[in-house]
């Protein structure tokens, strides 16, 4: 009888096991969906620029999205460094694409290295806090949970541990595309775009490790504003590119913290807006307001090669911030659409050039106490291009009648430390260059960092027959320095 127990309970411990080994071979189901068998895939994420592939999926799956959190530290401008918190190691963080329908089984993970705790807030979520609340990670941990793509859209995602504002500042932001069921339209490029305000406690440019300043946060005074986390991230060799009579899409978002945007493209025209990430769309829009935590698709096509420049047309912020990207178009020309002649310096500034690397080793040499005067006047020559050669021209040579000569210029060899004052406060009236009078007006340069008006300056003195003279950033910063203790009581 003992025998037969022992031989029947084998057989039922052999079939259990035998039950279990099929079911656990049976594809992923998806919550809710009864019967219907789906996939399971890991999400492809990309970094900034780029756009993962689309899904080509007729049905949902079940999406796993691995995403990490990483502290690092990272060239904020030339010269410049900050300490970013960024998802996935960029910022914005990685792009991440699914299908409406989809099962996100999302994991967040903080890098052991970190020093601050971190959780993600997907504007693409439906439930409380968008996964805020399903992911508050420590450093070396790691939080899942699940969520269903219901809506269609483009939509932010941030960091959104206490101070809030404080994570996205430093860079914790990025974008999730939920398609719609049928995809979108095929286009020759897609890219990835989004805005962000930043707060150093140093000044735009300012050379060194920046670190954050919450007071300017808080009173929304940013230092810089930049697509893609860094000044220059996409111009010269990091241009966008595309050839004439494509079709391009692109995703633009805004972290912020604080500011809205004013996306445009100089020298084009959007055929469509898919405003604030939605569904609906505009026709032919020149610009495209962009709230802070929310995004667009823009979409347009490139007739005409050349070089067009994106901006935030709060335009202080393109040209005295670094909201300014390029998108490079390369082809045949079309002279009955546009006729021609480029001027890229009157809208780049010193982004005209391919990148201001005499900038940055002029800035090292200076920590290191070996800047020469070579190095000033290589980087002097750099932001010249950009600052002062649209009125001075490149020679030197000014506009006659209109703006004077900096060329063998008899009222800078005379007293080359005026200089300092002229760029840092202005110059209004009639002054003597040359044997010619100038009545004109030279506005006020004091955006400009002290290392940037000592090499602007020194380049000059060293050029076009000028006598040559060496100005040092602490000429400058003493300069400065006595405008400020003149300067009467505010009111």
């Amino acid at each position: 009888m003992s025998r037969t127990i022992s031989r029947f309970s084998r057989l039922i411990i052999a079939c259990s096991m035998f039950t279990g080994f099929i079911l656990s071979s049976q594809p992923t189901r998806a919550a809710g969906t009864g019967a219907q068998d789906i996939p399971t895939i890991h999400a492809i994420l990309t970094s900034p620029p780029n756009v993962p592939p689309p899904t080509h999926r007729s049905s949902p799956a079940k999406v796993i999205v691995e995403l990490e959190v990483v502290e690092k530290e990272m060239a904020i401008s030339e010269g410049v460094k900050y300490m970013f918190w960024t998802f996935g190691g960029t910022v914005p963080g990685s792009f991440i694409r699914v299908r409406q329908g989809d099962t996100v089984e999302f994991h967040l993970k903080n890098n052991p290295g970190n020093k601050m705790p971190h959780n993600i807030d997907l504007h693409g979520v439906t439930g409380p806090g968008g996964g805020a609340a399903s992911s508050f990670t420590a450093p070396g941990h790691e939080s899942q949970f699940t969520f269903k793509a219901l809506n269609e859209g483009i939509f932010v995602y941030h960091c959104a541990t206490a101070p809030v504002g404080m994570h996205i500042a430093n860079g914790m932001y990025g974008m999730i595309l939920v398609e719609p069921p049928k995809g979108l339209t095929p286009v020759d490029h897609e890219y990835y775009v989004m805005q962000g305000d930043f707060y150093t406690s140093g000044k735009y440019r300012e050379k060194g490790l920046q670190p954050f300043d919450m007071e300017k946060a808080i009173d929304e005074r940013p230092s810089y504003v930049l697509f893609n986390g860094a000044e220059g991230s996409l111009t010269g060799e990091k241009a966008l590119t595309a050839k004439t009579d494509q079709k391009i899409r692109i995703f633009i978002g805004n972290g912020g913290p604080n500011l809205v945007s004013s996306f445009h493209i100089i020298g084009t025209i959007f055929d469509k807006v898919r405003y604030e990430g939605g569904s609906n769309f505009q026709k032919n829009v020149q610009t495209t307001l962009i709230p802070s935590g929310g995004a667009a698709v823009v979409e347009f096509k490139t007739p005409v090669p050349g070089s067009y420049v994106m901006v935030d047309h709060s335009i202080f912020r393109a040209f005295n911030k670094g909201a300014l990207a390029i998108l490079k178009v390369d082809g045949p020309a079309k002279k009955d659409i546009y006729s021609g002649k480029e001027l890229d310096s009157v809208y780049l500034g010193d982004r005209a050039q391919a990148n201001l690397g005499a900038v940055s080793i002029a800035s090292k040499a200076a920590e290191q106490g070996t800047l020469t005067i070579q190095d000033q006047i290589n980087a002097g020559a750099q932001l010249f291009a950009g600052t002062c050669s649209v009125c001075h021209q490149t020679n030197g040579a000014g506009l006659p009648g209109v703006f004077p000569p900096l060329a063998g210029s008899t009222f800078l060899n005379a007293n080359p430390q005026r200089a300092i004052g002229i760029l840092l406060h202005g110059l209004t009236g009639k002054i003597n260059v040359n044997g010619n009078e100038f009545d004109s007006v030279m506005p006020s340069m004091s955006q400009l960092n002290d290392d940037e008006v000592a090499n602007i300056l020194t380049y000059v003195l060293n050029s076009w027959n000028n006598k040559g003279a060496r100005i040092s950033a602490s000429d400058v910063k003493a300069e400065r320095a006595k405008s400020v203790t003149a300067a009467p009581a505010g009111h």
